[in-house]
């Protein structure tokens, strides 16, 4: 019941969202806002805001090393280790997390549990590596074509990266590759949070929110460009007026625009107080980035309050006669 709330207020919030956008579309001065000083002002919140979270992990106290390894570590000369899966120096450390970053090296190795006559039964699942890979790398694809909207002239990379995306050239203007594989991604990872139990069960308001928030932001891009078009010139220009710091008044704009940008808004003012910042967070993962020397190398905790240590002489002090007595060894007589 609880996790049924969750999903109908993630829907609930995404509709306020976009009535609230609707009803600045109808507002000359409330369009002003949106496009004049609120993406100075989502700016702000979200550097200001991921600052704040980087400096509060980066405080965090880790005395210890603690990466989750599952190579062999590094010993004597002849036993065979695994510098990748079990680093003992930091190019094995980059390499892990270069994985990590950009292979989703974790999720590889992910497994499901069922329980089969009584007993458990482990078993290979990839597709949540798939269809995770999937998602943000199209989401990366995406990110990086709006590039073209920022900058003149459009940077190269940019256009040949658009180019390879649409070389199937399915309809006109031609469908993105990137474009479908984001949506597919988006209702693979819904979908497993709603029907699968173990994972309905942790999931809260937010994880829904932040897929649906997503969602509603590629399903305004892709109307817009498939079926409502817009003037891509004048938001060329509005973009590019962001850049010069002289925004100016939106004229025309389409409703799907406002209902876009709104929700693109959203996701950059909450993304630093969210889950969404493991983006972020996966550089500063102790589990993740350490290497394991805990067999060449003693760390201590400095930490530590001083300790008050009864010694072994103070110990034989307390206890020599009845150490004597009892025929036990003792240093002094």
């Amino acid at each position: 019941m609880k996790q049924s709330t969750n999903i109908l207020l993630s829907f609930i919030a995404i509709l306020a969202i976009a009535l609230a956008a609707a009803a600045v579309a109808e507002s000359q001065i409330a369009g002003n806002v949106l496009t004049g000083i609120a993406p100075y002002l989502v700016l702000a919140v979200f550097l200001l805001g991921f600052v704040y979270r980087i400096i509060r992990w980066a405080k965090s106290p880790v005395p210890f090393r603690i990466p989750t390894t599952c190579g062999q570590g590094k010993s004597l000369p002849w036993v065979q280790n695994n510098p990748v899966e079990n680093p003992a120096g930091p190019l094995g450390a980059i390499g892990r997390m270069a994985g990590e970053i950009f292979l989703f090296r974790s999720l590889f190795r992910n497994s499901q549990a069922e329980i089969v006559n009584g007993r458990p039964v482990y078993d290979s699942a990839k597709w949540l590596w798939f269809f995770g890979l999937m998602f943000h790398l199209s989401l990366l694809v995406v990110a990086f074509r709006h590039l073209r909207f920022f900058t003149e002239p459009v940077v190269p990379f940019v256009m040949g990266l658009s180019a390879l995306d649409g070389f199937l050239e399915i309809g006109i203007p031609a469908l993105y590759i990137s474009d479908a594989t984001l949506l597919a991604g988006l209702v693979f990872l819904f979908l497993r949070r709603v029907f699968l139990p173990q994972v309905r069960y942790i999931s809260l308001f937010t994880d829904y929110f932040a897929l649906l928030l997503i969602a509603a932001i590629a399903a305004t891009g892709l109307l817009m460009r498939h079926f409502f078009p817009v003037d891509l010139n004048a938001v060329k220009t509005l973009a590019m007026s962001w850049v010069s710091f002289a925004p100016p008044a939106p004229a025309n704009a389409n409703v799907l625009f406002y209902l876009h940008l709104f929700f693109v808004f959203v996701l950059i003012a909450w993304l630093p107080w969210s889950k969404l910042t493991h983006m972020a967070g996966i550089f500063l993962s102790p589990t993740r980035n350490q290497i394991n020397n805990n067999r060449s190398q003693r760390h201590l905790n400095p930490w530590n309050a001083p300790v008050k240590v009864h010694s072994y002489e103070e110990y034989e002090d307390e206890f020599r006669d009845k150490m004597k007595a009892a025929g036990l060894p003792v240093e002094k007589e």
